[in-house]
């Protein structure tokens, strides 16, 4: 297999099928990795995900739904690597928890049969399917018996300020135990970066409704959450007491102090199941359906802008810069992160 690839990447390049291609975090990380791509085919239905896509690698070559996966125009022999981050609402504890056969994760049956029609014709096509952390383990079973390889698990917090939990299951380098073929990518080494460090000198975005200066006590952290409170009851989220900036919680105690550097997430301010709210120096796991997480700095917390969201999953400053920020915020919370990728896909050349 080494041999294979070898020769493909230095004469032609790979060819290689994404499927819910997103941002197209798989092209960047070979591209990082000096990995020479052929053809790259992208399967995504998102207008800007795709405008993203063709502004940073032109000649990607878009092929749409992958429901019509049948009639695209494809040599299948001839790909090398085919690439699959399914949907993950139905798996996710953020969602309804509907298991693999909800109406959007179930599209992963979708990714097994294309990828047993390669198979069939390639037998030495590598492959790529990630998926949350928290997916239950019947549907971990039911997705590792479909592929025929158990995952990895590993959480970007060891090459990100984000913690981001996911399963990663790939036939790039395996290891046979005494009953299962499993996925045999290493732990990256932990580079133990913080999300001090990947805060910009911008405390304030221009918006009003993004930014609070704490010093001024209660009634300026409500007057700032007022705006939100009529559909999230928000005014009462964040309050000071005891000269102690606290977010109220699901716990015993009510509530977390917010300290310098923490990252809170107000997305679910009603709910009676999130609990965590306040992340100790990281910042919890970006998410496709909000952008609600905020950085406190300085005596300030203020809503973690667009170049700290690229920064949070491993991309370079201004990476979408040519999107608006709830846009640019939809595709970084629904990819992947980019220095775990290239992690796993070093282990093309270095197997």
């Amino acid at each position: 297999m080494a041999n294979y690839l070898t020769t493909k990447m230095s004469k032609n390049g790979l060819n290689v099928v994404s499927l819910f291609n997103g941002m197209n975090t798989g092209r960047q990380a070979l591209e990082n990795l000096g990995i020479k791509v052929n053809k790259y085919y992208s399967s995504e239905i998102k207008p800007y995900a795709i405008q993203l896509t063709q502004h940073h690698f032109s000649d990607t070559i878009q092929v749409g739904d992958v429901n019509n996966w049948k009639d695209w125009n494809i040599d299948w022999k001839s790909i090398d690597l085919i690439l699959s981050g399914s949907p993950c609402q139905d798996l996710s504890i953020a969602g309804k928890r509907a298991g693999i056969n909800g109406n959007k994760s179930n599209l992963f049956f979708v990714f097994i049969d294309i990828l047993n029609h390669i198979k069939s014709l390639n037998s030495k096509v590598l492959f790529l399917q990630e998926n949350v952390g928290s997916a239950n383990k019947l549907d971990v079973g039911i997705m590792s018996r479909a592929l025929g390889v158990y995952p990895v698990r590993i959480n970007s917090s060891l090459l990100t300020a984000q913690q981001r939990d996911r399963y990663y299951w790939s036939n790039i380098k395996t290891r046979k135990t005494l009953f299962d073929l499993v996925t045999d990518i290493p732990q990256p080494k932990n580079k133990k970066i913080m999300l001090k460090d990947i805060i910009t000198e911008d405390y304030c975005d221009t918006d009003k409704h993004t930014c609070l200066n704490t010093n001024s006590g209660k009634s300026a952290t409500q007057t700032y959450l007022k705006h939100r409170n009529k559909t999230t009851g928000m005014i009462t989220l964040i309050y000071k007491e005891n000269n102690e900036l606290r977010c109220k919680t699901n716990t015993l105690k009510g509530y977390d102090v917010i300290t310098e550097n923490d990252c809170l997430n107000l997305s679910f301010p009603t709910s009676t199941t999130r609990r965590g709210r306040v992340t100790k120096g990281k910042s919890p796991c970006l998410m496709e359906s909000n952008n609600d997480l905020y950085a406190y700095k300085n005596g300030i917390v203020r809503t973690i802008n667009q170049v700290e969201m690229e920064r949070l999953q491993g991309f370079n400053d201004g990476y979408t810069s040519i999107l608006s920020k709830n846009k640019a915020g939809s595709l970084l919370g629904d990819g992947w992160t980019l220095p775990i990728i290239e992690h796993i896909f070093s282990y093309m050349i270095n197997k």
